[in-house]
């Protein structure tokens, strides 16, 4: 049996963690501390090592993306999927730069919810067709391509790979479309962010627009 999640609930409305926490539980999912703050946010991730940390972004002492660069920044193994009442480009960029896996809106749905903390704890990105759609635009208006990324090192199977993660595809969906198992899938995946120094999915997303291995327009539509 694989061990339960593990997540910290950092926001600083008690009502809104006390929510979570409630939607979480229910689910099985282990609520292993909580913050008010983005300092005790950081404390509380140095603590309890959690699996995922769900980030508010606006809170008092310390702001919830500087936070992130804090736990990101100290080598923890801890997912970050921020949140906000907003869904704002500013945010969205200045989150995924952080160092974030993801990013929700405060209004999702108990189902939704859960579905992305099991998600962003297996390894997956966070990021809605749409948010990956703003990423392609803004990357293909401002971004030279990237400096020394070499895909020479991936093999045709890890390029394909690659590309249909650019396009924001999870892994059931690259094993669908590919004809492979979900575990094959995560170990392609694990050898392209180890040959291309990568930390995550969202950094493997930004490098196939970069290097312009994913075009504009192939981004996956909204179900």
């Amino acid at each position: 049996m694989p061990s339960a999640v593990r997540v910290v609930i950092a926001d600083d409305q008690a009502l809104v963690r006390s929510g979570f926490r409630l939607i979480l539980e229910s689910a099985g999912i282990d609520v292993a501390g909580e913050a008010a703050d983005g300092k005790e946010a950081v404390a509380a991730v140095l603590e309890h090592r959690p699996d995922v940390v769900l980030m508010d972004i606006r809170m008092p002492v310390m702001d919830g993306l500087e936070a992130t660069r804090q736990v990101v920044g100290a080598g923890s193994a801890t997912r970050v999927v921020m949140l906000t009442t907003f869904d704002l480009d500013q945010y969205v960029f200045e989150a995924l730069a952080a160092g974030a896996s993801g990013f929700l809106l405060k209004d999702v749905s108990p189902e939704h919810l859960v579905a992305a903390v099991q998600l962003v704890r297996s390894g997956d990105a966070l990021l809605a067709p749409s948010i990956t759609r703003r990423l392609v635009s803004r990357f293909a208006a401002a971004a030279a391509a990237r400096d020394g990324a070499d895909l020479s090192a991936l093999t045709p199977r890890e390029l394909e790979v690659l590309s249909l993660v650019g396009r924001g595809l999870s892994n059931a969906e690259l094993a669908s479309a590919l004809t492979l198992s979900e575990a094959t899938v995560k170990t392609h995946v694990a050898r392209i962010l180890t040959k291309l120094r990568l930390r995550d999915r969202v950094q493997a997303v930004v490098l196939a627009y970069e290097t312009g291995l994913v075009k504009p327009g192939l981004v996956a539509e909204d179900s």
